[in-house]
């Protein structure tokens, strides 16, 4: 079988100590914290944003695997929140929803793409800052340590930093996988702790099993990107394109392995 530069990063951590070991700075505390569900609240406001007409029709067919209302009510939503939204990008699919819902509760809702030029907000006065499946790419531009001061900044105490994020095996090292779109959630957590936050709590709500991270143009093959033939100066992608069934393969993981993290400003 074809081995990904990204699967024989993970294969070469696990051969050279018959294990995988999170990082030390996790620390008991991290391996304590049990993997928490989701639990749901009765918040009909959100329920309406999500089952909106004004939403798109493609974000609506994502949501069996984005699972908006468990993942908005696991990381803490509630109705009058001040929300900054990182790089929400030209599709807003989580904007889809806040911006909405947000207005409808009297709170505020406020995208940020760049952090360095401002978080949009005053400075501990944010009740949650949102980032989705950013972190790869800020790894390779050495973005993650001022961005996440950025956002501890921006939070107030016992504000909230949540995070989605592909998800790359554990001991793997980011400058390999970052590449193809994914990092460890030790990498994840590590970055955290270093600005200040405490990890609140874990979920796998956004886990697939399916998924393993050996994809030929990284984890933009899966959907809903679904990049079939090699991009144009990308030194990772494979030089042929996927064949149809190859694509029906790809198509039936579904969307990538993702970690769902909470973390808490100190109060």
């Amino acid at each position: 079988m074809r081995l990904s530069p990204l699967a024989l990063a993970a294969a070469a951590v696990v051969a050279a100590t018959g294990t995988v070991a999170l990082p030390v700075s996790q620390g008991a505390a991290a391996a304590a914290i049990a993997l928490a569900p989701p639990v749901l609240q009765d918040d009909a406001a959100l329920q309406a944003a999500i089952a909106s007409d004004a939403r798109p029709a493609a974000d609506k067919a994502r949501d069996a695997a984005r699972r908006p209302y468990e993942a908005l009510t696991f990381w803490g939503l509630t109705p009058g929140s001040t929300v900054v939204e990182l790089q929400p990008g030209r599709g807003g699919w989580w904007s889809a929803i806040l911006q909405p819902y947000l207005a409808q509760t009297s709170g505020r809702y406020v995208a940020v793409n760049n952090p360095a030029e401002g978080m949009g907000v005053e400075d501990g006065t944010a009740d949650m800052v949102l980032v989705a499946r950013a972190f790869h790419n800020w790894h390779r531009a050495g973005r993650t340590d001022p961005f996440m001061a950025a956002f501890f900044k921006a939070l107030k105490p016992g504000g909230v930093l949540a995070i989605e994020q592909h998800r790359a095996l554990p001991g793997t090292n980011p400058d390999v996988t970052a590449s193809f779109g994914y990092v460890s959630e030790a990498y994840v957590i590590a970055a955290a702790e270093r600005a200040g936050f405490v990890l609140d709590a874990k979920s796998e709500l956004n886990a697939n099993a399916r998924d393993d991270r050996d994809h030929p143009y990284g984890v933009w093959t899966l959907p809903p990107v679904r990049t079939s033939a090699p991009r144009e100066g990308n030194a990772n992608d494979r030089a042929t394109p996927l064949t149809e069934a190859e694509r029906a393969e790809y198509d039936a993981i579904g969307e990538s392995d993702r970690m769902t993290l909470r973390f808490r400003k100190p109060a």
